[in-house]
């Protein structure tokens, strides 16, 4: 739970930044690549919130576990490269952004078997 609030106080600073500052130096393509981030980044760590909740209820599940690692994982990839992408102008690091898409990805078909767990111990 504490990466979720982690990375959901992030997910809203780097909000506010993109809302306040960046659109003063940053071209418009720019600056919709890094709301792409701040989105993505955003929506995430709500879910990985949501999965620290479900661990409560299951605490052994290795699917939970695995779907928080993936989620943990995507933001630092997907996110972490737009936003250093954008702000630094590394552009070679877009390379790195379908792997944390493709984390995202794992991490929701996680849930699917973890939700089996999760009905047994109703």
């Amino acid at each position: 739970m504490q990466t979720a609030a982690a990375l959901g106080a992030l997910a809203v600073m780097a909000g506010a930044f993109g809302g306040h500052v960046i659109d003063r130096f940053m071209p418009p393509g720019d600056v919709a690549v890094y709301q792409t981030a701040v989105k993505y980044h955003f929506w995430h760590a709500l879910a990985l919130l949501l999965v620290s909740i479900a661990q409560w209820r299951a605490p052994t599940s290795a699917w939970l576990a695995r779907s928080a690692a993936f989620l943990t994982v995507g933001c630092v990839l997907f996110s972490g490269s737009l936003y250093t992408l954008t702000l630094m102008n590394l552009r070679f690091l877009g390379i790195i952004t379908p792997f944390g898409g493709l984390a995202f990805i794992l991490a929701w078909l996680c849930l699917i078997p973890a939700s089996r767990e999760l009905t047994k111990h109703e």
